[in-house]
């Protein structure tokens, strides 16, 4: 078996982040997703949990964090062109989502993200094939 990621993050509107991240592009697994928690389908064994606020919240004994306010995480997923970047950060902004950074250029890799509804940064990166041990 491999093994998978599920990441949790918490959301305030449950349909509003699922309609934002399937303006993306991303889709959800039907057989994990209620009105709690929608399982949203990142990759191949890689899944990001968007779970309602309260029901997060029964997972841990501390504070949730507002993302909006201060980081709790960085996420960050591999495109596989320049030009992917580009377009989901653009579709994450018209989406209703904030790019607050500018992009950065690195030469063999090439970086640009975005904020989601519920603050959390999405970060996303190309790297040139081939261009390991450089940097």
């Amino acid at each position: 078996m491999h093994q998978q990621i599920f990441v949790n993050l918490p959301v305030k509107n449950l349909e509003e982040s699922k309609a934002f991240f399937a303006q993306l592009g991303f889709t959800f697994n039907p057989q994990f997703t209620d009105h709690n928690a929608a399982c949203m389908i990142v990759g191949d064994n890689i899944y990001a949990m968007l779970l309602v606020e309260a029901y997060f919240q029964t997972f841990t004994k501390k504070p949730v964090a507002d993302a909006k306010r201060s980081t709790e995480v960085l996420l960050c997923l591999s495109c596989d062109s320049r030009a992917q970047v580009d377009e989901l950060v653009a579709k994450a902004v018209t989406a209703g989502g904030a790019a607050p950074n500018a992009p950065q250029d690195h030469g063999f890799m090439y970086g640009h993200g975005f904020e989601d509804l519920d603050g959390h940064v999405w970060e996303l990166v190309y790297m040139e094939p081939n261009a390991s041990g450089q940097g």
